[in-house]
C-alpha cells in the first residue's frame, strides 16, 4: 500500500515537474492560437515579423536580466542604462562626424560602466541588489537627462539608424541581432566555466565559495555583462526610433525581468536558460500585439500583463517548494 502511495506521489510530482518545464511552450502555443482565432490578421507574415521586431530589443535586455537572476541577483537599472547608453551613443552618431564603431563602443562601454558600478556595490559593498540597482536606476536616468539637457538627439546617421530599422536580405537587423546575442549567451552559459560558475553561485553561494569560486569576481562580471547588453540595446532602441531620447525605455526593466521569469528563470537563482528569456520576451510582445489588434484597452492590457507575471512567479515558487 505504501509503495503504491509513493508511486502515485512520484507520478503526480513528475506531472507537475513536466508542466513546470514545458509550461511556457504550452502557454505560448495556446495564446498564439487564441489570438489567431480572435483576429486572423495576427498570423499574417507582416504581423509576425512585427512581433519579432518588437520583442527583439526586450529579448536582448531580458538575456542580460537572466544572467543576473541566475546568479541570484537583480537589476532594476536596465531601462535607465538603455536610455543613458542610447543618448550617449546618439551624440556620437551624427552624420559625418564619427565612424559607426564609435557610437557602438560608446553604447556598450556606457552600459558596462553602469554594470560595473552595480556589481561593485552589490558584490563588494554587500548592498542588497534591489536597493543598489534601484539607486542606479534613478541616478543613471538623471545622467541621461543631464547629458542631453533633457532634449532628444535627432539627425542620426543612416548607418546608425540602419542598426535599428534596416534589413539584411529582407530580414530586419533587429531580428538578426537578437538571434546572434541569443547564440552567444547560450554558449557562455552552457559551454564555459564562467557560465557554470554563474549557476553555482545562484544555486548555492556558500557551496560555490567552498569549491573555490571567486564569488566577487563572477558577480561583478555578471552585472558588467548585463550592463553591456543594456547599453547595446540602447543603441538599437535609438536606431529604431531614429533619435536618442532620455526618457526612452521607461519601465523596460520590468518587462525584461518579467520576460526572464516567464521564460523559466528562477527569481531565487541557479535555474534558467537564455532562450527562455527570449521566449518570455516574445510571449509578452505577442500578447501586447494581439490585444492591440483585438481592440483591448491599455488599462485592461496592464491587468493581463500583471496577471501573467504573478502567475509565472507563483509557479516558480511552487516548483521550488515541491522540490524541497
Amino acid at each position: 500500500m505504501k509503495a503504491n502511495c509513493k508511486k502515485e506521489k512520484k507520478g503526480i510530482s513528475g506531472l507537475f515537474g513536466k508542466t513546470s518545464t514545458y509550461g511556457i511552450y504550452i502557454a505560448f502555443i495556446l495564446i498564439f492560437i487564441v489570438l489567431a482565432i480572435a483576429n486572423p490578421t495576427f498570423i499574417s507574415g507582416r504581423n509576425i515579423i512585427n512581433i519579432l521586431k518588437q520583442g527583439s530589443i526586450n529579448s536582448v535586455v531580458a538575456i542580460g536580466a537572466a544572467f543576473v537572476l541566475i546568479s541570484g541577483g537583480l537589476d532594476l537599472s536596465i531601462g535607465s542604462v538603455v536610455a543613458f547608453a542610447g543618448v550617449s551613443s546618439a551624440i556620437f552618431g551624427l552624420p559625418g562626424e564619427y565612424p559607426l564603431i564609435v557610437p557602438i563602443l560608446i553604447a556598450i562601454g556606457a552600459g558596462a560602466v553602469c554594470g560595473l558600478f552595480n556589481g561593485v556595490i552589490v558584490a563588494l559593498g554587500h548592498v542588497p541588489a534591489f536597493i543598489a540597482t534601484l539607486g542606479t536606476m534613478t541616478a543613471v536616468r538623471g545622467l541621461a537627462l543631464i547629458v542631453t539637457d533633457a532634449k532628444p538627439v535627432f539627425g542620426l546617421s543612416e548607418e546608425y539608424i540602419f542598426l535599428g530599422s534596416g534589413k539584411i536580405f529582407d530580414i530586419p537587423v533587429l531580428i538578426i541581432v537578437m538571434a546572434v546575442v541569443l547564440i552567444l549567451a547560450l554558449i557562455v552559459l552552457e559551454k564555459t566555466r564562467f557560465g557554470r560558475r554563474i549557476y553555482a553561485i545562484g544555486g548555492n553561494e556558500n557551496a560555490a565559495y567552498v569549491s573555490g569560486v571567486n564569488i566577487v569576481n563572477i558577480k561583478v562580471l555578471v552585472y558588467v555583462l548585463a550592463g553591456a547588453l543594456s547599453g547595446f540595446a540602447g543603441l538599437l532602441f535609438a536606431g529604431r526610433i531614429q533619435s536618442g531620447t532620455p526618457v526612452m525605455a521607461e519601465g523596460l526593466e520590468l518587462d525584461a525581468i518579467a520576460a526572464a521569469v516567464i521564460g523559466g528563470v528562477s527569481t531565487t537563482g541557479g535555474i534558467g536558460k537564455a532562450y527562455g528569456a527570449v521566449i518570455g520576451a516574445l510571449l509578452l510582445g505577442m500578447v501586447k500585439n494581439g490585444l492591440d489588434l483585438i481592440g483591448v484597452s491599455t488599462y485592461i492590457q496592464q491587468v493581463v500583463m500583471g496577471s501573467i507575471i504573478i502567475l509565472s512567479v507563483y509557479f516558480d515558487v511552487s516548483s521550488k517548494r515541491r522540490k524541497v
